[in-house]
């Protein structure tokens, strides 16, 4: 009896570790190769212009996307539709206070919680429904995004997604018509767009 519970203890103890679920795998953001391009529009026209990514990691454990953190450097906030002093005009405004109050926040950050495959005939398993936590300005909020993601031969992770995100929810309302009345032409969108292209590595 005492040698069959121990077989029947061993061969649990098998059973467990064959169906341990795999580890999660970090692969490292190439800040150099990665892209954040920003585009915001107001009443008299628009402004488009770049980020750079500080640091990240994206999480897979397989094939599969299961999390991610990335910083991203507000110091580097950069315009590129003006040039010369309408554009130092635009990016001293841009860190201010009125906007994303640089020298106070200088990093934001974009969490991943959770992606849930898509599936149907217009997508394959490379494509998530993202739900991720969204700092700006010392203030979170949750934000949901479609994301692209592909595993290349060469063992990079490529990620693309494309979103907008409510400036007025991370207590930015210069120019927001939805705050202030009156403004006319001066107002400016409470959306932005933000369009994003990670590419990370082991």
């Amino acid at each position: 009896m005492k040698k069959l519970i121990i077989a029947a203890v061993a061969a649990l103890s098998l059973a467990a570790v064959a169906f341990k679920p795999a580890a999660n795998t970090s692969y490292k953001v190439n800040a150099e190769q990665s892209t954040f391009n920003w585009h915001a529009k107001k009443v008299t026209g628009e402004h488009m212009g770049t980020v750079k990514f500080a640091t990240g990691t994206v999480e897979l454990n397989g094939a599969k996307l299961v999390g991610g953190s990335f910083d991203v450097d507000m110091t580097s906030i950069a315009c590129t539709d003006l040039t010369g002093e309408w554009n130092e005009k635009l990016i001293g405004h841009l860190k201010s206070a009125d906007f994303f109050a640089v020298d106070n926040f200088k990093t934001a950050n974009l969490k991943i919680k959770s992606a849930s495959a898509i599936k149907g005939a217009k997508a394959g398993a490379d494509n998530y429904n993202v739900v991720a936590d969204l700092t700006i300005k010392g203030i979170t909020k949750e934000v949901k995004f479609p994301a692209f993601v592909v595993i290349k031969k060469s063992g990079e992770v490529v990620a693309n997604a494309s979103f907008d995100i409510d400036r007025t929810a991370y207590d930015i309302k210069y120019g927001s018509k939805s705050f202030f009345e009156g403004i006319g032409d001066k107002a400016i969108d409470d959306k932005f767009n933000v369009k994003i292209r990670v590419v990370a590595t082991k």
